[in-house]
């Protein structure tokens, strides 16, 4: 590889190419990208004093010896092992026991594939987004049939025979983007140091995609400070990206440090990338994950922070570069909270739930609005809505999964719109199988612990933009059992009533957040209204007036999602009385 780096920081291994990639296996294993990767593979070796080790004389790894195995290797691309040993001198101690050669081969193979690995195509002076099938396929693709290509010439070399099943396993990078320097439009001379920041403008990725998280759970609400991060950070370009987001309506340029690669690129399964012609205004706002230093120690209880920048119309997010902040959950309701404070700026509603346009047969449809926190039970419910009415449905169209705001019409009429094209749900409660009919397209966060994630695409920007007149608002309550005085389904009879169980925001957690047990939160809504408390309830107060005004059905629907044995039985009947409702069945 030519001007073209390879960086291992923790699990990740990030390749910025420059220029041209190798072309050759010789050229591969003759690269310092190559011996990068062996000698960590052999350190790390050192560090267990691995029997591995013993195919060097006397167990000894130096420079000499590691030289004469890369030489032994790349022989070994061409040539069966009898025939290596007569060519070069050196390769007679890595040949006398093939068995133990053939492991260590097979235990480097695998020691690269268990990092994240991550392909960056640096743009500048090259307009490689102009053409990104031919660049990822010149670049990620090619690196793949490499790396396999000269794995398995070695192994068959050293043995002497072929294997019977081929398992075409990623081998390459397991992410790729193209980046380029972008000159975005900023208010005012402090964001110009951004534009040192490569910009995303494609990504390509190999799902399903299996990240370690570095926790697995959020901790702590978002403050809003007096004083603007940007201010107090810099960013060396070396270390961070942006990925340019399409939040809604509006545009967020989301930079993220090398330390949540693997968290700031899955942002491709949840929120729309910027387009060029995006780009050519002026962003709403900014948010920088993972900054690094002491900056924002000591700014509030939990360093989640984000400031209003109203002289330039702009919000800042921040939230620094530790571990304990290594959660896809903070760098999604950052966005989110950003999002719903350009909202309530604009004087309209922002809400946390989910929200889906029903097309029945008869041309009969229905918009149905569930706010809730997480773990209440909406997407579930949902999920079990569309199994139930299937031969009901002619099609649901998701226009939020999570978060969204509601604006009036010329008629007053409430208009409902999303924020994201995909969903970030918790595997445990989905329906058994839901998850698996949705591999091909997924990023799926810490499989084995508790709040296990997977991020997937559900539906289309043009979708969440459109605007969708709203016909039924449904709080999800998931901790109130049914009986004759608490039916499912219970509309609200005033405005009153519904804006006080709505206000409350009571749920019972599903350990989604270090919070447990019955927990309140503001419109359950801790992303934005609480920070602008006085402005949302005015906000709130007009809107709900419009509801009842234009005879939408407001109420609230018991979920039971957090009362142990309903997990599923509870969205279950949810969705069989919704169905009534709506009028589908009787």
């Amino acid at each position: 590889m030519q001007k073209s780096t390879l960086r291992i920081t923790g699990n990740k291994a990030i390749l910025n190419v420059r220029e041209r990639m190798c072309e050759t296996p010789e050229e591969l294993l003759a690269s310092e990208k190559f011996r990068t990767v062996l000698d960590h593979c052999l350190n790390n070796l050192k560090a267990k004093e691995s029997p591995l080790l013993e195919i060097f004389s006397g167990s000894i790894v130096d420079k000499q010896g590691t030289d004469d195995l890369v030489e032994t290797l790349s022989l070994l691309v061409k040539y069966e092992s009898k025939i290596v040993a007569h060519i070069f001198d050196g390769s007679s101690s890595f040949l006398k026991n093939t068995y133990q050669l053939t492991s260590f081969v097979e235990h480097l193979y695998d020691y690269w594939r268990h990092f994240d690995r991550f392909l960056i195509n640096d743009s500048e002076g090259d307009r490689l987004d102009k053409r990104p099938y031919r660049t990822f396929n010149e670049t990620i693709e090619h690196l793949t049939h490499l790396i396999r290509t000269i794995y398995r010439h070695i192994q068959e070399n050293i043995t002497g025979s072929h294997p019977t099943v081929y398992r075409q396993v990623p081998a390459g990078a397991e992410m790729a983007v193209i980046s380029l320097p972008k000159e975005v439009s900023w208010p005012s001379e402090n964001y110009r140091k951004l534009n040192s920041i490569p910009v995303i403008r494609q990504i390509l990725i190999y799902p399903p995609l299996v990240i370690q998280q570095p926790m697995n759970k959020r901790t702590g609400d978002f403050k809003r400070i007096d004083h603007n991060p940007v201010d107090h950070t810099m960013l060396n370009p070396d270390d961070w990206l942006c990925f340019p987001a399409r939040v809604g309506k509006f545009i967020i340029m989301v930079y993220f440090h090398i330390t949540f690669f693997e968290l700031g690129l899955s942002l491709c399964n949840l929120f729309q990338l910027a387009v060029d012609a995006d780009l050519e205004r002026k962003p709403d706002a900014v948010f920088i994950y993972g900054i690094q230093g002491n900056f924002m120690d000591g700014l509030t209880q939990y360093p989640t922070v984000f400031y209003n920048d109203e002289p330039n119309e702009l919000f800042v997010g921040a939230i620094p570069g530790k571990p304990e902040f290594g959660y896809f959950g903070y760098l999604k309701k950052m966005i989110l909270t950003l999002h719903n404070s350009i909202v309530m700026k604009a004087r309209k509603l922002p809400f946390h739930g989910a929200m889906v346009k029903i097309l029945l047969h008869g041309n009969k449809e229905a918009t149905v609005l569930m706010i809730g926190d997480t773990g209440a039970g909406k997407s579930e419910t949902l999920e079990a809505f569309r199994v139930l009415g299937e031969k009901y449905i002619r099609d649901m169209r998701i226009i939020a999964d999570d978060m969204g705001s509601i604006e009036l019409d010329q008629e007053g009429r409430p208009v409902g719109f999303g924020t994201e094209i995909g969903a970030f749900l918790r595997l445990d409660d989905l329906q058994p199988g839901y998850a698996y009919g949705h591999l091909d397209r997924s990023i799926i966060m810490n499989p084995s612990q508790v709040n296990a994630r997977i991020v997937f695409p559900v539906t289309t920007y043009e979708t969440i933009t459109h605007g969708h007149h709203i016909d039924y608002i449904l709080y999800a309550n998931n901790y109130e059992d049914t009986d004759p005085g608490h039916p499912v389904i219970e509309r609200f009879d005033s405005v009153e009533k519904a804006m006080n169980v709505f206000r409350e925001g009571t749920v019972m957690s599903k350990g989604t957040t270090t919070s447990t047990g019955l927990v309140h939160s503001y419109f359950a809504n801790i992303f934005g209204p609480p920070e602008y408390r006085e402005l949302h309830e005015e906000i709130a107060g007009r809107y709900f007036e419009s509801f009842f005004r234009t005879g939408i059905f407001v109420g609230q629907m018991r979920t039971r999602l957090g009362i142990p044995g309903n997990e599923a039985t509870g969205p279950r009947e949810a969705a069989t009385e919704l169905l009534r409702i709506i009028g589908i069945t009787g």
